[in-house]
């Protein structure tokens, strides 16, 4: 098998589409793959000298042109999980020279506003080496603090290719990808911008949120359709009573899938749910089908391997050899079940859990639309204690108590069940840990 050293030294197109063929969707209607080439030369002649930069573009046709122009420059685009200034004043002392692209608000380094138009250019060639770095992701930082995460552009092209092969892509050319989720992270980056590059798919500008949103966005779309999201966004569009376009097929990610929020989401679209297990450190690794199966499938480049430091990672599509932090059965060599993470673990009374089956429980409960298990340590407790926080409009703290009483034991009762109005989640949908301890402060318990 070829590892992503091997592939390196190659040169790989940015793009597969043909010039006519559509790169973008947008309110401003269809753009051509020749036009894409054209306005990345026009802006790459404009960037300014730098090893690195921050793209802050929200429009995603606008990202993808900074994306495309920074690796035609040579340049590194790092991507924070978040970008509020003290992350990027941090980021401005790791990188020195480094600037931001944006088209919204100024951050505090450096930055050059995305011009208001491009000139006239001669069409970019968008050959790339493949060993040239192309992206700095970060961890979310949900345990600790972010962490840096290189990844060459061999291995974004490899992660594309074997993904869109997994899933059929080819068969969906000229097809338009909708996605709920940020670009600005490795999951948006592969399953939104690269993928659709590297099977000539069409990428929706906008990020619609709300079902309303996500509803004129695939209206809008040209079919086949896609739809990358989350479980979050799913439960929401899943419980909105208007009809949804049909799609051709829809992607989840970045947390585990509920059987039964997997089958009421192709209901909705009328398509299958494929989801996609992957991490910052190694990207998008496997496939499932969560209502057909409950087993993940190794892409064909990838293998999974352990030793006495955990679980690792390593083929075309990865990054040499990357970190996994779930607990993994192999099953063959390409198949496995997932197991928690460590740091998802509860033992109380010298019984386990997980915080993933936790909150699987307390999301069944009628009338619980998000909550959250969280597990508090601290010296001035001899035993760990378990918190919830659930928002349930009109329900009260005693009558979701006595719900999971009837599924959970006692031990992993919540002391105390916190209700809230909403959950600080990011765009992904995940919620950090220091976020989640100061709404509990901040609430009155019941």
């Amino acid at each position: 098998m070829m590892d992503s050293t091997t592939l390196g030294g190659r040169l790989y197109e940015v793009l597969s589409h043909g010039p006519g063929e559509i790169v973008a969707i947008g309110p401003c209607g269809a753009i051509t793959a020749a036009r894409f080439r054209r306005d990345v030369a026009a802006l790459a002649a404009i960037l300014p000298e730098a090893g690195f930069l921050v793209n802050l573009c929200t429009d995603r046709y606008r990202f993808m042109l900074g994306f495309a122009a920074a690796l035609l420059r040579g340049q590194v685009s790092l991507m924070p999980a978040t970008a509020t200034p003290a992350i990027l004043q941090d980021l401005a002392e790791e990188y020195p020279g480094l600037y931001a692209l944006t088209d919204g608000e100024a951050p505090t380094l450096f930055h050059l506003p995305f011009p208001a138009s491009l000139p006239e250019a001669e069409e970019a060639t968008l050959t790339i080496p493949g060993a040239q770095p192309a992206v700095v992701l970060f961890t979310s930082g949900s345990t600790g603090k972010p962490k840096p995460v290189t990844k060459s552009w061999s291995v974004l092209v490899h992660s594309a290719r074997t993904a869109g092969a997994r899933l059929g892509v080819e068969a969906l050319r000229g097809g338009c990808i909708v996605g709920t989720v940020p670009h600005q992270h490795s999951y948006g980056l592969e399953s939104l911008i690269t993928l659709a590059w590297q099977h000539g798919l069409a990428v929706f500008t906008g990020t619609p949120l709300f079902p309303a949103d996500v509803r004129a966005a695939l209206q809008a779309a040209p079919a086949p359709r896609l739809l990358v999201t989350t479980p979050v966004h799913l439960r929401a569009l899943t419980a909105d009573p208007g009809e949804m376009p049909a799609l051709a097929m829809l992607f989840c990610a970045t947390a585990p899938l509920p059987p039964a929020l997997a089958e009421a989401a192709e209901a909705t679209f009328r398509a299958p749910l494929v989801e996609i297990y992957g991490c910052t450190e190694a990207g998008q690794i496997a496939t499932r089908r969560p209502t057909q199966e409950s087993d993940w499938h190794c892409f064909d480049a990838v293998r999974l391997h352990r030793d006495a430091s955990g679980w690792w990672a390593r083929g075309a599509a990865v990054e040499g050899v990357a970190p996994v932090q779930d607990e993994i059965e192999l099953i063959g060599d390409a198949h496995f079940r997932l197991g928690s993470r460590s740091a998802d673990l509860v033992n109380i009374a010298g019984k386990r859990s997980s915080i993933s089956y936790l909150n699987h429980q307390l999301l069944a409960i009628p009338g619980v639309k998000d909550g959250t298990f969280l597990m508090e340590e601290s010296e001035a407790q001899a035993v760990p204690r378990l918190k919830a926080l659930v928002v349930a409009p009109g329900l009260t703290a005693s009558q979701i108590l006595q719900a999971l009483r009837e599924r959970l034991d006692a031990a992993f009762l919540p002391r105390p069940l916190v209700l809230v109005e909403s959950l600080p989640r990011n765009h992904l949908g995940k919620l950090l840990r220091a976020d989640m301890l100061a709404l509990a402060a901040g609430h009155t318990l019941e």
